[in-house]
């Protein structure tokens, strides 16, 4: 029984180095490019000079976008919606889905608030 062990060892040992063989190194491969090192360096600078042609709208230039209303219009809406209490309120906060009423509608000035004791 030891000796079929030992066989058996043996056998699984070379098909492990026969099989654990590594691929052969063909060196550097040959330069395939018939430029020369000067104008492979022009075309390098045109290259990183030039636009991008995968970039995203390329060609389409600066588009120019019509606004109807004045800047200082749009900053006050934006700074009036900054100080609302209830701006950071979503829905998928509370139960069910459901904003309470206290939440809705902008509030004023009038409510007050108690502490809870």
């Amino acid at each position: 029984m030891k000796t079929s062990q030992i066989i058996a060892a043996a056998t699984l040992s070379l098909l492990a180095a026969a099989g654990a063989q590594a691929e052969t190194y063909d060196g550097v491969h040959a330069l395939t490019s018939g430029n020369s090192r000067a104008e492979v360096s022009a075309q390098a600078a045109v290259a990183a000079r030039s636009a991008n042609p995968y970039a995203e709208g390329y060609g389409n230039g600066v588009t120019a976008i019509a606004s109807t209303r004045d800047r200082s219009s749009v900053r006050n809406e934006a700074v009036a919606a900054a100080h609302r209490p209830n701006q950071n309120v979503r829905i998928e906060s509370f139960a069910n889905s459901v904003v309470p009423p206290q939440f809705t509608g902008p509030r004023t000035s009038s409510t007050t608030r108690q502490a809870a004791l």
